[in-house]
């Protein structure tokens, strides 16, 4: 069975992080895989090279238009 990858933003809480791994979810931060100011673009690059779903609560990613389409590929969900 695949175990879910989350690459979690530094806008995501401790308490988000373990609700995910106590359903088996291997949870990624992004602060010890980037800085935390890191373009957007940078951390979108990140969590598909790292083959994870990207969590965050930064409201630049609300406009998911501003991306460029052919980077957002595999199946990539943002709510």
């Amino acid at each position: 069975m695949t175990r879910l990858r989350f690459f979690a933003d530094h806008c995501i809480s401790n308490a988000i992080m373990d609700g995910l791994r106590v359903i088996g979810a291997e949870v990624l931060r992004l602060r010890e895989h980037l800085p935390t100011d890191a373009p957007d673009a940078v951390v979108i690059a990140t969590a598909q090279q790292r083959e994870a779903i990207l969590v965050s609560l930064n409201g630049d990613f609300a406009n998911i238009v501003t991306y460029d389409s052919s980077a957002l590929n595999r199946g990539e969900a943002y709510l």
